[in-house]
């Protein structure tokens, strides 16, 4: 059973065609990297433009590569929550299009949870339940994952996302854009145990994340050390930085996997691939006897392959979506 995903959700233009919720056949992945990069941000209007302009060219080329053709085809998946409202709405519009002119079922996907699949797609001994922690530049987001694709949520961020505090962090130092890349190179370079920046929630009981005071304790850290004229090597802010980040996302991952009795965790989302993190969570549920799963870096950053993958899930448990799907900038894993 072959199905065309589509993913608008941010700035990435993203078609692939996906068989039988697991095997890859295209994956086209069309950046606007150099189009945000001076600004330092993503800029939604310029966003949706691109998409815009890109959007059939990448549907062409994503059946071009699968050498499928649209009779082929059983469904059309589309990410329509939540991301930048502009963006998902450009692919919401391509995808009911195509459904209605081809007559295929359309299906309406939450992007995190395209993220929670991308596991499963490479990684066959993944099983449920077990921890996903799901890291990216707009969401930090721990979760249970139960049979049948149910969840419990256990935290998330209540401000800034971990991938968001890279990029501000890196935007502030002057770093470039994307920050989470930037910082994980120079961190290989520095002593992370340089300055003690603070883990913010780390010990509370509960499993949120909060890493807006983090980013201002790098902000006040530089300015106190020019006003003296003693700033540290990048290198070791960047690297010390890291460390406050991953010391958060370990521990409260183990901690649930622990409390849940789960030996797997289900690493994803665009932050999944920074090296620090993989690194230490990995060594850590090693001394707990815990497994960890990542997908390969093209599948951690927002890609339609996911969308496919789950979507196919979603067909099987009966999901069909109406003409009238909208696209929603904010939503909640499951509805």
């Amino acid at each position: 059973m072959k199905i065309l995903g589509i993913d608008t959700s941010c700035d990435d233009t993203s078609v692939a065609v996906v068989e039988d919720g697991k095997h890859i056949l295209s994956n086209v992945i069309s950046s606007q990297f150099d189009l945000h990069e001076k600004y330092g941000g993503i800029v939604p209007e310029l966003a949706s433009r691109k998409h815009v302009e890109s959007i059939n060219y990448i549907i062409d080329h994503a059946l071009a590569e699968s050498e499928v053709s649209f009779q082929d085809l059983e469904a059309i998946a589309v990410t329509n929550r939540p991301g930048l409202i502009g963006a998902l709405l450009i692919g919401v519009s391509a995808a009911k299009s195509l459904a209605f002119c081809h007559n295929l079922p359309l299906i309406g996907i939450n992007h995190v949870e395209g993220h929670v699949y991308a596991n499963f797609m490479q990684h066959d001994e993944l099983t449920f339940p077990h921890i996903c922690l799901t890291v990216s530049g707009g969401h930090t987001l721990l979760l249970k994952v139960n049979k049948g694709w149910t969840y419990k949520i256990l935290g998330s961020t209540i401000d800034d996302a971990a991938g968001e505090a890279y990029d501000k962090v890196a935007q502030y130092l002057g770093l470039g854009f994307p920050g989470g890349r930037i910082i994980d190179d120079m961190a290989k370079k520095g002593d992370e145990k340089a300055i003690d920046f603070p883990r913010p929630l780390i010990n509370r009981d509960d499993y949120n994340f909060s890493f807006s005071g983090l980013k201002t304790s790098v902000r006040y850290f530089v300015e106190k050390a020019q006003a003296a004229g003693n700033l540290p090597p990048l290198e070791n802010i960047a690297a010390s930085f890291q460390a406050a980040v991953v010391d958060v996302l370990v521990k409260k991952t183990i901690r649930a996997a622990q409390e849940y009795q789960v030996k797997s965790i289900n690493l994803t989302g665009g932050v999944a691939a920074n090296s620090r993190l993989r690194h230490n969570l990995r060594k850590t549920a090693d001394e707990h006897n815990m497994h960890v799963f990542h997908p390969s870096i093209k599948l951690c950053t927002d890609n339609a392959a996911m969308v496919a993958g789950i979507a196919y899930q979603k067909y099987q448990q009966g999901q069909r979506d109406k003409l009238d799907l909208n696209a929603s900038a904010n939503s909640d894993l499951g509805q």
